[in-house]
């Protein structure tokens, strides 16, 4: 799934230990913030993954399951960080749909705007990555709960908070989501919010590429903040360099956009205003599993943005900021899953200073 990955390099390598357990992160008393909200508005899903490395799906003997939705992703990783996130989405009224909920709750998300359907199941995912690294997708959506949330469901009350409206595509294939998710953009435009956007291209999904690229482009212009990967480049463009800065600022830039960022996997970022541009490095590390990476990166830019909105006004700023989401990215692809691996700052800070040191 392009955008969810974003493997990072530069001088000065770490290793972490950590647990592996996606329910057993509980915020301290110190670490709990009540600053500029972040909503996020997406899918929520449970992953399945073989049990031994390198198989297809269809030769794997046992999964394992792991909570999955890029947007949840992101929340996730601005609540351990230490900023304030909510989630809005809808998952089954199962048991998985409890207990993704639950893990939103104890890695300090508001899930009040969480819903569950009792006529549909939480979407489920199934993922490989196979031994010649070619990634497998599986997915029961047929129906799935996030799928079949309506406008009138939303509590518009929590997007009105918001100081960051942030969302992904997925909730853009079908209706009656895709209403929903107009309907919540424009209230929180309305309110004033920054719009965040991250497609996180998601093919399988979808009916065609044509389609993809016709509906993640549908809404491009009202962002304020695009965070695309360079595979995405590729698709939304049709084959164009996603490397050739004057494309770029063409094809994807628009006049009420106030910052792309383009993440290059083992090169870092790029960041494009209407002002000036540049790339950032990313840091070296030995990338266990790049799943989540990418958004644990928009979740550490957005916490800083969140605080700053006016960041894209200052290059200097922007560029620090830059290096704390490399980081962050760094950080999780030295664990095993999305959300087990989404660091907390202080970890972050560590990484940031024993290179800078």
């Amino acid at each position: 799934m392009a955008g969810c990955c974003f493997p990072v390099a530069r001088k000065g390598s770490f290793k972490l230990v950590r647990s592996t357990s996606f329910g057993s992160y509980k915020r301290s008393r110190r670490e709990i913030h009540k600053g500029p909200m972040v909503v996020c508005f997406g899918e929520m899903m449970m992953k399945l993954v073989p049990s031994v490395e390198g198989v297809s799906l269809a030769d794997a003997a046992a999964y394992k399951k792991s909570p999955a939705g890029a947007t949840a992703n992101v929340a996730v990783g601005i609540s351990r960080l230490g900023g304030s996130a909510t989630f809005i989405g809808k998952v089954g009224n199962d048991e998985f749909g409890h207990m993704l909920s639950d893990i939103l709750k104890q890695n300090g998300v508001d899930n009040s705007g969480l819903l569950f359907d009792a006529h549909a199941r939480t979407a489920l995912a199934f993922y490989s990555l196979k031994s010649d690294g070619e990634p497998e997708f599986m997915f029961y959506r047929n129906p799935s709960a996030d799928m079949l949330l309506y406008p009138e469901e939303i509590d518009v009350n929590l997007v009105k908070k918001a100081t960051i409206f942030h969302y992904g595509s997925v909730s853009l294939i079908k209706e009656p989501c895709r209403s929903a998710h107009l309907a919540a953009m424009n209230v929180a435009k309305m309110s004033g919010c920054v719009l965040s956007y991250s497609p996180n291209l998601a093919l399988p999904l979808w009916s065609s590429a044509q389609a993809a690229r016709e509906g993640i482009l549908n809404i491009w212009k009202f962002a304020d903040i695009i965070k695309v990967s360079v595979d995405e480049i590729r698709i939304l463009c049709e084959g164009d360099d996603p490397y050739d800065d004057i494309m770029i600022m063409k094809k994807l830039f628009h006049n009420n956009l106030k910052l792309l960022l383009v993440t290059e996997g083992a090169r870092g970022c790029r960041y494009y205003t209407k002002d000036f541009k540049g790339w950032v490095a990313g840091f070296v590390v030995e990338a266990i599993d790049t799943t989540g990476a990418g958004d644990s990166f928009l979740g550490g830019f957005l916490s800083i943005v969140a605080a700053h909105k006016y960041i894209y006004k200052d290059e200097k700023r922007l560029r620090e900021a830059l290096d704390f989401a490399n980081a962050c990215g760094a950080v999780t692809v030295t664990g095993r899953g999305a959300i087990p691996s989404l660091p907390t700052k202080n970890t972050v800070l560590r990484v940031m200073f024993s290179y800078f040191n």
